[in-house]
């Protein structure tokens, strides 16, 4: 079988050009055509002789997602739709923010964890991708790109719970971060859980990305009808993660706080909120609910929202409202669902 060049970290890909009998820097410059110049094909390596191109196409292959559909929303976000190589379909999205622009990635074909907010939650879960699945996403919206350059910003908060593929999702992450990869700053790589407890200290001592926890109640009894993650693992043990995270200077963890109209808007929601969240170096984003079709949840009031912002800021919280971008193409947050679900 060829391996996909890919899904190999560093070391990894060293071993792999020795094991063929290639100088070492090889590995080096396979690498940086991969993923700095995102060739599709290895005869586009011109500083690499025939005979080491012929070798790469016997033992190896830059198999590629195949982009299905993109479609395009009125604030100008993009929807990918990627179909995989067993044909199951994703979704990614190309966010354009001032000045640079955001991708929002998938690491699951679906989701096992149930949220009654989130459209993905319905599909039920089918299988992890592979890390060259995940990081295959940037290469393809990059190449696909006027300005490559200007796509900044990565965050985990696509399709799928990225700490139940821990391994496929950090494969991923080495390749973003290395200096022989995509080179990305780790203060620019975001990875967002609904809260798997035991693998939040691990991310942060196995990386030095950015932490993002989707709250959405300060109570049990909430976020319990919320998030069925919640009976295996409480609010007490979340926050408590969340307090022993290892935080690098100026770095805050970010808690995502999904609003939804009579469920956790309340004033004395975002009391308990501020209870909940004191002494933790952090920032709420308030994401008003997205509604869509097979989702009993409704949007707040705007009023509503702004009281409970007001109520977080009065208690020294920067609390921000999160506009979501490309709502009319159901490319906003929780609205992911891949062709056919």
């Amino acid at each position: 079988m060829k391996t996909n060049l890919k899904g190999l970290n560093t070391s990894e890909t060293e071993a792999w050009v020795r094991e063929l009998g290639l100088e070492k820097y090889r590995a080096a410059q396979i690498r940086h055509w991969i993923f700095n110049r995102l060739i599709s094909e290895f005869s586009q390596m011109t500083n690499v002789s025939k005979k080491v191109i012929g070798i790469l196409r016997e033992k190896a292959n830059l198999q590629h997602l195949e982009i299905v559909r993109t479609q395009v929303s009125q604030d100008t976000t993009k929807k990918f739709l990627f179909r995989l190589l067993d044909g199951q379909t994703i979704e990614t999205v190309l966010i354009p923010e001032k000045g640079h622009f955001t991708i929002c990635i998938s690491s699951q074909v679906g989701c096992a964890m149930g949220c009654r907010f989130c459209v993905t939650g319905t599909q039920g879960f089918t299988r992890n991708l592979t890390s060259a699945e995940i990081i295959d996403q940037i290469i393809q919206v990059k190449r696909s790109m006027e300005e490559p350059e200007r796509l900044t910003n990565i965050v985990f908060m696509g399709m799928g719970e990225p700490l139940a593929n821990y391994l496929s999702v950090t494969g991923a992450i080495d390749n973003l971060l290395s200096s022989d990869g995509m080179n990305y700053s780790h203060r620019h790589v975001t990875l967002s859980t609904c809260g798997i407890v035991p693998m939040i200290h691990k991310i942060g001592t196995d990386t030095k990305i950015c932490l993002a926890i989707s709250l959405n109640a300060a109570d049990d009894k909430t976020r319990d009808f919320l998030m069925p993650v919640n009976k295996t693992y409480n609010l007490k043990s979340l926050i408590s993660a969340c307090r022993d995270f290892p935080l690098a200077n100026r770095k805050m963890i970010t808690f995502e706080y999904i609003l939804m109209k009579g469920v956790n808007d309340r004033p004395a929601d975002a009391r308990n909120v501020s209870r909940l969240l004191a002494g933790i170096r952090c920032k709420i984003n308030l994401i008003p609910f997205n509604e869509s079709p097979g989702l009993d949840l409704k949007t707040p009031e705007m009023d509503d929202i702004l009281a409970f912002q007001d109520i977080l800021a009065n208690k020294n919280f920067t609390a921000m409202i999160r506009k979501s971008k490309g709502r009319d193409i159901s490319a906003a947050c929780g609205q992911l669902k891949g062709e056919g679900a």
